[in-house]
């Protein structure tokens, strides 16, 4: 999680929502990310499925059985739905993220039994250290500017 927190703060760097993802296979980063919406213009940029599609390059395979995936905030719901697609085995993820979490605080995606594929998952990973950032970045976002 610390290395997701790091991507996290590239993000926050570049003035993009910070939110940072790793996709670990065997013991070994496969691949890493955060969010780039604003720098791409794209808004499917976000971390978990910049990883997903690094992982996916990597390993040569949409199916990334046996890989678990660290990311700053609870998933989104396309990140959910992507993370289900990809047979991502445990999602472990920092702060929750109370108006748009599709894995505990909105919609239950990831243990959905009406899907094809349910992922383990583990919140609260270093919680208060991925809250803070994302709470940093906002409160600097409301500031007036002059």
């Amino acid at each position: 999680m610390r290395l997701a927190l790091e991507e996290a703060l590239k993000a926050y760097k570049k003035d993009e929502v910070p939110v940072g993802a790793i996709i670990v296979s065997n013991g070994d980063i496969i691949s890493r990310a955060h969010n780039l919406k604003e720098t791409t213009r794209d808004p499917t940029a976000h971390a978990e499925i910049l990883a997903i599609r690094e992982a996916s390059r990597r390993l040569k395979s949409w199916r990334l059985l046996d890989t678990t995936l660290y990311v700053t905030k609870e998933p989104c719901p396309m990140c959910a739905s992507a993370i289900v697609h990809a047979r991502i085995r445990k999602v472990v993820y920092g702060c929750k993220d109370p108006k748009g979490g599709a894995v505990e605080s909105l919609y239950h995606l990831l243990s959905d039994i009406r899907l094809n594929h349910q992922v383990e998952y583990l919140s609260g990973v270093l919680e208060e250290e991925c809250a803070e950032i994302l709470t940093e970045f906002f409160r600097q976002k409301r500031i007036p500017r002059k």
